[in-house]
């Protein structure tokens, strides 16, 4: 990984169900695109109840089921630093966004953005699954592989040849 690499966190309340999902999703989805070498991602939670934990087993299966592990993930809670170690921080949903632009330094509140608007799908919220059904992982599963996909095409047309060179570039 280069030090010009784009650097992605995607949060969501507990960092069990939709974040490591959008983590391994979006890393499945750019290793297809060829573009994996280019970006650091994480995934944490605005809360402290799973730290350490692997993601729902519910959440592996349905990853498991289209092809992405993200088994070995643990959940952690996003930490002040996180907002000047990650160029783009999204969000799984509105309430999680304004808690995030609360724990913002002063001079970062505009790198957190709604996951789902920032990929160009609206200002959408992902559903937390995690009190629901089997069908709710997978509805939450496609809601963030197209979001992935959307992103990842947003990302290769604005970063272009500089993602080619191996620059890395604000996208705004």
């Amino acid at each position: 990984m280069s030090d010009s690499s784009i650097s992605v966190l995607f949060v969501c309340l507990g960092n069990i169900c939709r974040s490591p999902l959008a983590e391994g999703v979006f890393r499945d989805v750019l290793d297809e695109h060829g573009l994996g070498d280019r970006f650091r991602l994480d995934s944490a939670g605005t809360g402290a109840w799973h730290i350490g934990a692997a993601p729902d087993r519910r959440a592996i299966a349905v990853a498991a089921r289209h092809g992405v592990d993200i088994s070995g993930l643990r959940g952690r809670q996003v930490e002040p630093a996180d907002f000047s170690r990650f160029d783009h921080v999204m969000c799984m949903d509105a309430r999680n966004l304004r808690v995030l632009r609360q724990l913002s330094p002063l001079n970062a509140p505009t790198k957190a953005h709604l996951f789902m608007e920032y990929a160009g799908l609206g200002e959408v919220d992902v559903p937390d699954p995690f009190y629901g059904s089997d069908e709710g992982f997978e509805t939450v599963y496609q809601m963030i592989r197209e979001a992935s996909e959307a992103l990842a095409t947003r990302f290769a047309e604005r970063e272009g040849s500089a993602l080619m060179r191996g620059q890395a570039s604000s996208i705004t």
